[in-house]
């Protein structure tokens, strides 16, 4: 475990977490990137009896320093608007290793993208793929496309992350998946190289996998009947992570079953991890400003910290589970608190009913939040946003500073 006690206190990778508190403030996220590199070798490691490529979902944590990293692996990215594909560029990542997902690709991001050479876009809809052929005969340069089936499989998840039922927004039915390939293959300045699917966020076991494969086999083999070959196979992420006290996801037990499923077949398997990289390489750091204690019975503890709603917004959107630790172990006595920020929201909450021996002052880690933490957090109340460390092997780094209050306001005028 990259995060672990000595002498009482907690540390990454040797690192004082009390340490990089001092040295940068708080609130801020520390990524352990000994374990994201850990993370992302077991995924290839599980995945050995398959051809493979892992493309990373930069939506999880698309900090750059991250990103170059992950780049410096050989990984891939999965990417969902034309800022990340901006910041996979300049993170040093290729391009022609991305594939670029989502309902509401614009014009000028389906142009950026053709321009730079991206691998594939996933197709979602008719009227997306009329406007790729559009941007691409504007510009006079081919696009790779494949379509993103919605395979109507249940992932048995959070509703607002499960993605590949018939009534989300994602993808297309097959039947209507199979005519647009056959509008694809039909126009000059297509490619036709891929499908794909993405069913949803934290599945617990490899079965929706299965099932989700099983439909994008059937529509790869109708597809060679109608003459058409595809190069790669996509089946997304999701892989869950414990929060609580979720089963881990058996990564072997999934290579086995794609393996097994795959075997004969000459085609490339794509798969694009975000969160099981990235979520338990984390932490939030946060201070306790004030402890508001229960005035009668029937009352609440408060320990409000220094950061909000606004840095982790998991709790309050889809009551998520954080677990919490005091980074020093101090002498004070252990009783109930609600975690909460200084936001101006009764939705403002980091953690609920916890027990923890803290005093005001005290330094908190918000733990597994390596994910949509720092890229769901927002500037709500006018607070800046926290900075991010990386820790390395050889120590730690600012990869993001903290924004200031006048960050926040230098693309405003007073007219």
């Amino acid at each position: 475990m990259s995060f672990a006690r000595s002498g009482g206190e907690l540390h990454v990778d040797g690192v004082a977490l009390a340490r990089i508190a001092a040295a940068v403030g708080t609130p801020a996220y520390v990524y352990s990137w000994p374990d994201i590199r850990c993370r992302y070798r077991q995924v290839g490691e599980a995945l050995a009896g398959v051809r493979h490529r892992i493309c990373y979902a930069v939506k999880a944590n698309s900090n750059l320093s991250v990103l170059a990293r992950l780049a410096s692996l050989g990984s891939g990215f999965d990417i969902v608007s034309g800022g990340e594909l901006e910041r996979v560029l300049r993170a040093g990542g290729e391009p022609g290793r991305v594939v670029f997902s989502g309902v509401g690709k614009s014009a000028a991001e389906i142009g950026f993208a053709i321009k730079c050479g991206i691998d594939c876009f996933n197709v979602e809809s008719v009227a997306e793929l009329d406007r790729i052929i559009e941007q691409a005969q504007l510009l006079g340069l081919p696009a790779r496309v494949g379509v993103r089936v919605n395979p109507d499989v249940d992932a048995n998840t959070h509703p607002y992350i499960a993605t590949g039922l018939k009534d989300s927004k994602f993808g297309v039915p097959p039947a209507l998946a199979r005519e647009l390939y056959r509008r694809a293959a039909a126009s000059p300045v297509l490619d036709v190289v891929g499908v794909a699917c993405h069913i949803g966020s934290q599945i617990a076991d490899v079965h929706p996998f299965r099932a989700a494969l099983a439909e994008l086999l059937e529509l790869f083999d109708a597809l060679e009947d109608d003459g058409l070959t595809l190069r790669h196979l996509d089946i997304g992420g999701g892989f869950g992570v414990s929060y609580r006290d979720e089963t881990p996801f058996d990564l072997a037990a999934l290579g086995k079953s794609l393996a097994a499923a795959l075997a004969g077949r000459d085609v490339e398997l794509l798969l694009e991890p975000g969160r099981f990289l990235v979520a338990d390489a984390g932490v939030l750091l946060t201070r306790v400003e004030y402890l508001k204690l229960a005035p009668a019975p029937g009352y609440r503890n408060f320990a409000i910290v220094d950061a909000a709603m606004n840095d982790l917004i998991r709790p309050a959107l889809y009551q998520a589970w954080h677990d919490v630790e005091a980074v020093a172990q101090t002498g004070a006595q252990a009783q109930r608190w609600n975690i909460v920020g200084p936001v101006c929201e009764s939705g403002d909450f980091l953690a609920l009913d916890r027990a923890l021996a803290i005093e005001e002052g005290d330094l908190l880690a918000i733990k597994c939040a390596g994910a949509y933490g720092f890229a769901q957090s927002s500037n709500y109340n006018s607070r800046p946003r926290a900075a991010e460390v990386l820790v390395n092997d050889d120590g730690f780094a600012v990869a993001r500073k903290r924004e200031t209050v006048a960050d926040l306001m230098h693309l405003e005028a007073l007219v």
